[in-house]
């Protein structure tokens, strides 16, 4: 539970940067005084707030924060060219570094939404190496979705993760955190291990003067097979411990991709019963995702031998996620602006927002929950069948293999499988939603 709480907390940071207090303004307008630089929580969407009112000369002045505005107002009436245009004279109008964070982010958004990829990756890269950029931003954009399904996306992933000066070091600094809190004695025998390492290597040094001397023989010369003995040991417990280091160098790698590749499946869109699309983060404590991905066919026989378990599998909190090979599609974009969603119940607020927001929280959830039935489906497919496929990397399994994949409570694996599986033996060995060991789970 710590590590799921410090998880939402510190990936899901760069979607509650503070906001004006102020009421918001009527039109954009331009004033170099009293401009806030905002991300809307609901938007998600970097845009650059004016509040006092001007002459008509200096409206007409172009300047970076009018230009990132200007776009903003020309996406969301569907000239997503000509807001690319504008974000790209911001850029040319020496923009401080806040500005060109915006308009750098919003160019990436353009370009995703016009498929091109590699493009929206450079734009992003350079935002979160050289303005700061929080990749937590590009994992929760909903307008990202169709980037997130792409190739460079990926690549730029796995670059956030391995940290580096050219996209910077924030991400990989947030998943270790989580992976301490995960493994809270890594750092402990790590210590243990240079300590010994290190006992071991000046041992060693006093040991090899005399390993010498024993050789060569002479009154004084010390035991050769006891010096030789205590050489030996040195060494070995040298590249024992090395060994172990080593070995928990790959563990804490393996565990970081896990922890990223489990930040992403949070952030995966589905469509409930009642036609609302929901983040599987907000289904989170509430539901038992089983996520079936293979061949029409096969899924399709799944769920109709899962119908002769449905009672027992609702009581267990189950909901059937199937994703079928080949059928992704490209999302849909709505040309409404940046940050424009399908209603979606609000997520749960993070440790130290206020009562108010909790208590809206709760209400939301006990909302979403009478809407979750026995089945879910998919939006975005290709993002689904992406984040499928490198878990079957992770796992050995090969990719496109027919899998089910059971999460828990808390929203991380409990395990996978290759084919499709046992409803009864599912059955047996998942917790009702009221037992204790339920409640362990969230």
């Amino acid at each position: 539970m710590a590590a799921f709480a410090l998880n939402q907390q510190l990936l899901c940071f760069s979607n509650s940067h503070s906001r004006t207090t102020t009421k918001p303004c009527s039109a954009w307008l331009l004033s170099s005084k009293t401009s806030v630089f905002s991300i809307p929580r609901k938007k998600g969407r970097f845009s650059l707030t004016y509040c006092n009112s001007q002459s008509s000369s200096e409206a007409n002045t172009q300047t970076a924060e009018s230009c990132v505005n200007l776009g903003l107002s020309l996406f969301s009436k569907g000239r997503v060219k000509d807001a690319l245009v504008q974000f790209e004279t911001a850029l040319d109008l020496d923009p401080t570094p806040r500005e060109a964070q915006a308009a750098l982010y919003n160019k990436a958004c353009c370009h995703a939404y016009l498929r091109e990829g590699k493009k929206a990756a450079d734009c992003l890269r350079t935002a979160l190496g050289e303005y700061n950029l929080k990749f937590g931003t590009v994992l929760n954009d909903p307008d990202l979705a169709s980037f997130r399904a792409l190739p460079e996306f990926k690549e730029l992933q796995e670059e956030a993760r391995l940290g580096g000066e050219d996209i910077g070091y924030g991400f990989r600094r947030d998943l270790k955190l989580i992976s301490e809190v995960q493994a809270p004695f890594r750092g402990v025998r790590r210590f243990f291990y240079v300590a010994f390492s290190a006992a071991a290597g000046i041992s060693l040094l006093f040991t090899i003067p005399r390993l010498f001397r024993a050789i060569k023989g002479g009154g004084d010369a010390p035991d050769l097979w006891e010096t030789a003995g205590n050489a030996a040991t040195n060494i070995g417990g040298i590249i024992v411990l090395v060994a172990l280091f080593l070995w928990d160098n790959k563990k804490e790698e393996e565990q970081l991709a896990q922890i990223t590749r489990d930040e992403t499946l949070s952030r995966l869109p589905l469509r409930l019963s009642t036609n609302r699309v929901v983040e599987l983060v907000q289904l989170r404590d509430t539901v038992r995702p089983v996520i079936l991905a293979g061949k029409k066919e096969t899924v399709s026989l799944a769920m109709q031998k899962a119908e002769r378990f449905r009672t027992e599998l609702l009581r267990r909190g189950v909901l059937l996620v199937p994703v079928i090979w080949g059928e992704s599609r490209a999302p849909d974009v709505e040309k409404k602006g940046f940050g424009s969603r399908q209603k979606a119940a609000a997520s749960l607020p993070s440790i130290g927002e206020d009562f108010e927001k909790r208590t809206q929280s709760v209400i939301a959830k006990s909302k979403l929950k009478a809407e979750i039935r026995f089945r879910a489906e998919v939006v975005s497919p290709a993002e689904w069948e992406r984040w499928i496929r490198d878990q079957q990397k992770s796992e050995g399994v090969t990719p496109g293999e027919d899998v089910y994949v059971i999460l828990r409570l808390d929203g991380r694996v409990r395990r996978s499988g290759k084919g499709m599986p046992d409803w009864p033996q599912i059955v047996n060995e998942l917790p009702l939603m009221e037992a204790f060991l339920s409640k362990l789970e969230r």
